[in-house]
């Protein structure tokens, strides 16, 4: 694939990579077709580091030679489960030496997955070549076939192929021009059994007692890669005790093929009645099990439409009182929809279908089912629900800007109660592209651009109607209580701080799927809200009064929508409740309801819900001043995320994890959050996290000490412009725009901002903000005034949680005092700074704070046992702590990449700094010197 940079090329460098600090061995794995030679052969191809030497089962003894040699060298071994046992022995062997000493050697091995691994490798380190990636696959295509090819039939035969390489070439291979160039039909199904036998080639074996087609028949229904093993023994009549075939590996009760493509082969090559008699015999060996299960099997025994079988078969997969998981209710959705004659209904059930999908985290999948709900015959209200949730997955997964003409189409296709819930992703859609005049059109009753002026976002609009100019100090001053009536947001009940005005780049509430109807039933059981109020005319009254920064407005629906969605169950009702409470800034209910629809998703299974739920979650616990609990939840939102292809969740995710390590000062790891953000920010729109990604940035420059790189990064997302930031987040930046530009040198640059900002902060909406302001005054005004503003901003510190802020202003007056000379006031607020900086685990400010306090003549008090130098680990940072941790547990670079949601490049950048600082050669060094200071009682 010249010319571009695939992803199983990218993986084949970071492996290189990764290898010297990971030990120098690999097997590579993957089921038939996957590409393993040609992995291993690029894998030559980039190594550069000295000589490449493949060998070959009867060159055992090249394997010692190759351990002794002095320099680099790349040892390449295919297939290596064909060698003899005593060979494969012997390579064993090499590979332990060259694993536990510091030989500068790197053997790669690949063996095939779709038989038992070979006892002697089974302990080394695994590689597994996953599917080709969609844009991958089309690239192969392109090059590999002999006429153009139409979109359609590449993307038909991308989803045939199931990212393998082999057999997308074998498809290929076996269409005329016509049938690729779109003008004549394909056949169906495009991988039949003759294609996938020719891929599997002799490795089929004979399956005598048919347990290997019964197994597959299992998998093929439900559409899993394994299952229920005592179900499969019972219809297939096997003993539990006898030994599976090699093909089949059984685990905790369950059975799979260690191939999906040797599972497609067995099912497709098998005959039509043998087929049909596997799926009777599930069938009846399910019986008394869920309802479901044996009503699919006997669907798939029928090879023709039949109304009676469709019919009962949906009712059962829609069906609320069923614990069926979404996944196999759109299994059998879609087997419904294809067994049904009627178009009208066929269209109905697959809309179905594609909305379990899309809650199943199977986003493609769900596009591919709606395109077939789509057809002028289908009813209008079809029509608009394939809209609808179309709109759903866009959302989550593609332009925005697109997600947003879909919701619009389908509030002019829907009737009122479900047209409701399609304005609202409209403006959902608007207020992730950051487009707040879209986001007030879709919002209004009429769906008409409004006619009042729009009040910028997070500006606040007195009661009266009269906004108040920046600059304006007729109002009333900061810190000042607001006069009677003018009360912006009320207080909650608990206390709790909040973000601005919707969230800190907190997800505006995203629609998952469409409202239950007879054309679109729900995988969860109905819950019964509050009887006042009307959740989605409340959520759009609260959204459109907060937009034009009528908080006084916004109060009252809004709070009615955090009590209705924790008055019930449903996961969505649960994050509408989540933003609400977002916007009136009370957190408390935010994480609240943020974990119950976690829990709830995670009852229902609902993999799409899952990784908002954790989004709601990690941008409470920013604004609350928790960075690493945030951490922790995108670190698990971003994993789900992206095992559901869910990208632009992914983006928040990797937002909310640049900003958590920019106050934990891991700069490399900011870059790589932020990059990956905007990467996905810039094709789909998202001009929230594109603005987020920057202010991390530019926050880590600042805990840096490079405030002019910072200013000029937050210049254009906080001033006035076209390129200024989203309209609910920029504000945020304001007071780290005033710190770097003050501490560059240009403060004239910030006064304007900082008027906007009084303007915020004024409203009460985030109790960090009067704090911020006074701040942001201090470092603008004159020494007569300076003094009294830092500390009257310490003083209203007093009053909101979380150390960083208030170590932040302690950190700015500290240096402030000490150009003053005013030495001794001067170390107690910077001894104040560093303590709460480490408070907080913000090692990179704690160091500039310890720099000016040697800077002013005091040595910083002796730090706490966490960093005092007990032990070699106390000098790590730490996230090369939280690797070393991984590693010495046994993860390889890519199992700590993927544990942390980071690349294996930078996993290999950390090991490598962690064996430069501790004097390490190897993995079995750092080992022992982690068992040995968990011994000692040394802090990891």
């Amino acid at each position: 694939m010249s010319g571009h940079t695939t992803a199983r090329q990218r993986l084949t460098a970071e492996l290189l990579d990764a290898l010297r600090t990971d030990g120098g061995v690999r097997v590579v794995t993957g089921e038939p077709g996957c590409g393993r030679t040609t992995f291993l052969d690029h894998a030559a191809r980039l190594f550069r580091a000295g000589p490449v030497r493949y060998v070959r089962a009867d060159g055992v003894r090249e394997l010692d030679e190759a351990v002794r040699t002095a320099g680099p060298l790349l040892v390449c071994v295919d297939d290596a489960d064909l060698w003899d046992a005593p060979s494969r022995a012997a390579l064993a062997r090499t590979a332990t030496r060259i694993r536990e000493t510091a030989v500068r050697t790197t053997l790669l091995l690949t063996v095939a997955n779709h038989r038992t691994p070979p006892p002697e490798l089974a302990d080394l380190p695994f590689l597994r070549l996953g599917p080709l990636t969609p844009g991958d696959a089309a690239l192969l295509i392109r090059e590999r076939a002999d006429s153009p090819v139409d979109p359609a039939v590449r993307d038909e035969l991308i989803t045939a192929a199931e990212g393998n390489p082999a057999l997308l070439l074998a498809l290929v291979r076996r269409l005329s021009p016509d049938q690729l160039g779109g003008r004549r039909a394909l056949p169906r199904p495009p991988a039949d059994g003759e294609v996938l036998a020719d891929v599997a080639g002799d490795r089929l074996p004979d399956d005598p007692g048919g347990l290997l087609l019964t197994t597959a028949a299992a998998a093929r229904a439900t559409g899993e890669e394994e299952a229920d093993a005592a179900l499969v023994l019972r219809a297939a009549h096997t003993a539990a005790d006898v030994p599976l075939p090699d093909l089949l590996t059984r685990n905790e009760g369950r059975l799979r093929f260690r191939s999906g493509l040797m599972a497609r082969a067995v099912y497709a090559t098998g005959s039509v009645e043998g087929r049909r008699a596997a799926h009777l015999a599930l069938a009846e060996a399910a019986t008394g099990q869920e309802g479901l299960l044996p009503l699919l099997h006997r669907a798939w025994a029928v090879t023709a439409p039949a109304s009676a079988v469709a019919a009962s078969l949906a009712a059962a997969a829609t069906n609320p009182s069923s614990s069926a998981p979404p996944a196999l209710r759109r299994r059998a959705l879609t087997r419904a929809a294809d067994l049904t004659p009627d178009e009208a209904e066929r269209a109905r059930r697959h809309l179905a279908a594609a909305e379990q999908a899309l809650l199943a985290g199977h986003a493609a999948d769900a596009l591919r089912l709606l395109d077939r709900a789509r057809g002028r015959s289908a009813p209008a209200s079809v029509r608009g629900g394939a809209e609808l949730l179309r709109g759903a997955v866009l959302l989550a997964d593609g332009p925005v800007e697109d997600a947003r003409e879909s919701f619009l189409l389908a509030a002019d296709l829907l009737p009122p109660s479900a047209a409701a819930r399609a304005t609202l992703g409209a403006a959902d859609a608007a207020w992730s592209a950051g487009d707040p005049t879209a986001c007030l059109s879709a919002l209004a009753p009429t769906r008409t651009p409004p006619t009042l002026p729009l009040a910028e976002a997070c500006v606040r609009v007195p009661g009266n109607g009269t906004a108040t100019a920046p600059g304006d100090k007729a109002g009333r001053g900061v810190g000042e209580s607001p006069r009677h009536g003018q009360s912006c947001l009320p207080r909650s009940p608990e206390g709790s701080g909040g973000p601005p005005a919707a969230r800190v780049g907190a997800p505006a509430p995203r629609t998952a799927c469409p409202p239950p109807t007879d054309a679109q039933p729900s995988g969860t059981p109905p819950t019964i809200p509050p009887p006042d109020g009307d959740p989605s005319r409340d959520h759009r009254d609260g959204m459109r009064a907060v937009l034009l920064a009528r908080f006084d407005l916004a109060a009252t629906p809004l709070r009615r929508v955090v009590d209705n969605g924790l008055h019930g169950t449903d996961p969505d009702h649960l994050l509408r409740s989540a933003a609400a409470a977002l916007m009136l800034g009370d957190v408390t209910s935010a994480r609240r309801a943020g974990a119950r629809a976690l829990a709830a998703a995670r009852t229902s299974g609902s993999a799409a819900l899952e990784p908002r739920a954790l989004e709601y979650l990690a941008y409470a616990e920013l604004r609350a001043g928790r960075h690493q609990l945030a951490r922790t939840h995108a670190e698990e939102g971003l994993r789900v995320a992206e095992r559901a292809g869910l990208r632009n969740t992914a983006a928040h995710h990797h937002a909310v994890l640049a900003l958590a390590a920019s106050i934990e000062g891991e700069t490399d790891l900011v870059a790589e959050h932020a990059e990956e953000a905007l990467r996905t920010a810039r094709r789909h729109g998202l001009a929230q996290a594109a603005t987020l990604a920057h202010w991390a940035a530019a926050r880590a420059d600042l805990g840096a000490g490079r405030p002019r790189e910072a200013a000029q990064r937050l210049g254009p997302l906080v001033r006035p412009g076209a390129r200024r930031g989203h309209f609910a987040v920029w504000m945020l930046a304001v007071p780290c725009f005033v710190e770097a530009a003050a501490s560059a040198g240009r403060p004239q640059h910030a006064e304007a901002v900082v008027e906007d900002f009084a303007l915020w902060a004024a409203c009460g909406a985030d109790p960090q903000a009067p704090s911020q302001l006074l701040r942001c005054r201090a470092l603008l005004a004159g020494p007569d005034a300076a003094d009294e503003l830092y500390l009257s901003a310490l003083h209203r510190h007093d009053d909101t949680v979380g150390d960083f802020e208030r170590a932040r202003t302690e950190l700015l007056y500290g240096k402030w005092l000490r150009r003053r000379r005013r030495l001794r006031e001067a170390r107690t607020r910077l001894e104040e700074a560093r303590l709460g900086f480490e408070r907080c685990g913000a090692p990179l400010w704690a160091q500039q704070a310890a720099a000016e306090l040697r800077a002013g003549g005091a040595a910083p008090n002796a730090a706490p046992a966490a960093s005092s130098g007990v032990g070699g680990l106390a000098r790590l940072t730490p996230q090369q702590l939280r690797i070393a941790r991984y590693v010495a547990a046994g993860a390889t670079n890519r199992e700590v990449a993927l544990s942390l949601s980071v690349s294996t490049r930078t996993v290999d950048y950390h090991l490598r700094n962690v064996f430069a600082t501790l004097g390490l050669r190897s993995r079995v060094e750092l080992v022992r010197l982690v068992e040995q200071e968990e011994k000692t009682g040394a802090r990891l």
